[in-house]
């Protein structure tokens, strides 16, 4: 059921309260079944690790010991398979694959089994997988027998009234004896208080058991996501490398969209203004009056072609930017927009002019959007600089329903802002009102 403000669905109404419904819970028993298999796991990847390790330790005063290493790497990386694995499915923590092993080719550009094992042995990430496997042991032995002996003692001193007429039924003792001397002399539970009390004991074990489960598998959490996945050099290589493809492919379509103005608007009336002086030409003599008419007729084309590539050049860099600042720019801009737009810019300097030229352009976006979507009867424009930031924000008053959803413009300006680490956030429920932030460097 879709909430009434249009921002998904609504949440779920429980009667019993959450601290009551933890222990019964799927994210509880996911947890605890995690820890349970976290131990013959362990024990698995840390006899593997090692044996490999010192096995190919050993063996490199011979050949031998660096493809028994290799192996040892690649052993280990498959083991951080099942484990990612195991985390997705039981701790629903989705840990990214760490970055491939590259291996350097050889002259001929294909690579064998002596460059699968440098690549191999110069990978930081197959190193990670051997540090998992040795301290993933030590942390699931301890996660095991705490995890263990909570769920044990939790659940049986609960369910104590149940099953403690079993002592003096089959054994010679009232109940659970909690110290003696060896004789039958001691303190039992066997007294319908002590019983009882047991049981709360129970119950607040139960209680809390999610909550130590959760805490123990946080360090799991920590260790997959740290050991297991990609490292953050790496992960910041691939983000430049989208970020790079970004810009090349917004370059290339900016050019394509430059040539194709170009092509059928200046360059166009151009070609009809050298025809139309070749026919005044041809008439001068003959027809003067007619000629006269034809010449004044292209000087207005030769009017419009300037306009045109006036607007063409303010749309690769306006003058007024270059010039002045992007607060006379943004003033320029919006006044050509078809609703009235308030614009406040407060820059103690002028950023870099990338930056500044990026800020221009997303500001005439979401202008432009503005003026064909939001049905809007005002809107405005604030520019301020913010911790080494300069952020924009442009408000309507419109109908709202604006979306980076993949194939909208801002999607592509998204993508944009995000190529130069910037950020864009869209608040604009159904109904309106529209706020769309932006966020950029300043790096002047």
């Amino acid at each position: 059921m879709a909430s009434a403000t249009g921002y998904g669905p609504e949440p779920r109404s429980y009667v019993v309260p959450a601290g009551l419904r933890a222990p019964f819970e799927a994210r509880a028993w996911r947890e605890f079944l995690y820890l349970m298999l976290s131990l013959p796991m362990a024990i698995v990847s840390f006899t593997y690790a090692v044996t490999m390790l010192a096995l190919g330790v050993g063996l490199l005063i011979t050949f031998l010991g660096v493809p028994v290493l290799g192996a040892a790497l690649a052993g280990c990386r498959a083991l951080g398979v099942v484990e990612r694995a195991r985390a997705r499915a039981l701790l629903r923590l989705d840990v990214a694959d760490p970055e491939p092993v590259r291996i350097r080719n050889r002259k001929d550009g294909r690579g064998g089994p002596i460059a699968w094992v440098g690549g191999m042995l110069r990978s930081g990430a197959s190193w990670r997988h051997v540090l998992y496997a040795v301290l993933s042991l030590p942390w699931a032995v301890f996660g095991f027998g705490v995890a263990i002996t909570v769920w044990a003692c939790g659940w049986s001193m609960l369910t104590y009234p149940l099953w403690h007429w079993v002592f003096p039924s089959y054994t010679d003792t009232p109940g659970i004896q909690l110290y003696g001397d060896g004789n039958g002399d001691g303190f039992y539970l066997d007294s319908a208080f002590e019983v009882a009390m047991t049981c709360a004991v129970g119950a607040l074990i139960v209680l809390a058991s999610p909550w130590i489960y959760r805490l123990l598998t946080q360090v799991d959490r920590l260790l997959v996501s740290g050991l297991l996945g990609p490292s953050v050099l790496a992960s910041r290589v691939v983000e430049l490398e989208s970020d790079r493809g970004t810009v090349v492919d917004t370059a290339a379509a900016d050019l394509r969209r430059i040539e194709r103005d170009l092509h059928d608007g200046a360059q166009a009336r151009l070609v009809a203004l050298a025809m139309d002086l070749g026919l005044a030409k041809e008439k001068l003599r003959e027809d003067p009056e007619a000629a006269a008419k034809m010449v004044d007729e292209a000087h207005g084309e030769v009017k419009l072609a300037l306009q045109e590539l006036r607007d063409l050049a303010r749309g690769i860099h306006p003058a007024i930017l270059t010039d002045r600042g992007l607060g006379p720019a943004l003033s320029a801009l919006a006044a050509r927009c078809a609703v009235p737009v308030n614009v406040v810019v407060d820059l103690p300097e002028r950023p870099a002019p990338a930056i500044e030229g990026i800020a221009y352009f997303t500001v005439s976006e979401l202008l432009q959007n503005v003026s064909k979507h939001s049905r809007a009867s005002r809107a405005g424009v604030d520019v301020w600089r913010s911790d080494g930031r300069i952020m924009l924000q442009v408000t309507d008053d419109g109908q709202g329903g604006a979306g980076t959803a993949t194939g909208s413009g801002l999607a592509g300006l998204t993508e944009r802002l995000d190529a130069v680490d910037g950020i864009l956030v869209v608040d604009s429920p159904p109904g309106g009102p529209t706020t769309i932030t932006a966020e950029l460097p300043w790096r002047s």
